[in-house]
């Protein structure tokens, strides 16, 4: 994620253990658009500034307790959002999101949406240069990246690989939390149904810059 971007490029920022996975859940709950901020205290003075807005994510994985949601898809997958806007701040995901000022254009990717991306893409900027972003070390975004990337090549890359990547990503995952204190744990069996559920989510998540955070909107492909 620390690598330097080329301004005018098309930026696809992954993040499949949860931030985007949970995002996508969101819109398909009826989120009409998610404002992503770069830290937990980012998020909390856009909430100050915004009262309206229901606040998302995470601090070590775990809900904050002043937050409304936790940086979970089994959580917001029976959310009642209907025409509500949110404010999702999480360690990698929406971090990584806001850190590239000049893009043709951005976008928020999770194994949900990855193909209709790549769709939106090849309609909207087909001729343009693309960098593909992993937010975290774990093995679920490379497999993203390198899905992703096969779909704007015009192969056909193999769903069950995807989802292998996803699951030995969540195993790395599993083994780190385990290390932590039994407090400080995540728990990501019902979250991980949802990470694998390759092109659930039939829409691209199209970010607009804005000068301390990034908006995300839905767009069906």
């Amino acid at each position: 994620m620390d690598a330097e971007v080329p301004a005018g490029t098309v930026v696809i920022v992954i993040d499949v253990i949860r931030a985007f996975t949970t995002a996508a859940l969101a819109f398909e709950r009826g989120a009409t658009e998610i404002v992503c901020a770069p830290s937990v205290e980012a998020g909390r003075d856009l909430r100050r500034r915004h009262p309206g807005r229901l606040l998302v994510g995470e601090t070590g994985g775990l809900k904050p307790a002043d937050f409304d949601f936790g940086n979970s898809p089994f959580e917001m997958s029976m959310a009642q959002l209907d025409g509500r806007r949110l404010i999702q701040a999480t360690s990698n995901g929406t971090r990584g999101l806001v850190r590239y000022p000049a893009p043709a254009a951005l976008l928020a990717v999770s194994a949900l949406n990855v193909s209709a991306s790549a769709r939106w893409i090849g309609k909207h900027h087909a001729e343009t240069r693309y960098t593909l972003v992993c937010t975290g070390l774990t093995a679920e975004d490379r497999a993203c990246a390198t899905y992703l990337n096969d779909l704007l090549h015009g192969t056909a890359p193999r769903r069950e690989d995807l989802i292998a990547g996803i699951m030995d990503g969540a195993a790395e995952h599993a083994r780190a939390y385990a290390r932590q204190p039994a407090h400080e744990r995540v728990d990501l069996s019902r979250d991980l149904p949802f990470c694998c559920d390759v092109d659930r989510s039939a829409f691209a998540m199209v970010g607009e810059i804005r000068q301390d955070h990034v908006v995300l909107a839905w767009v069906p492909c």
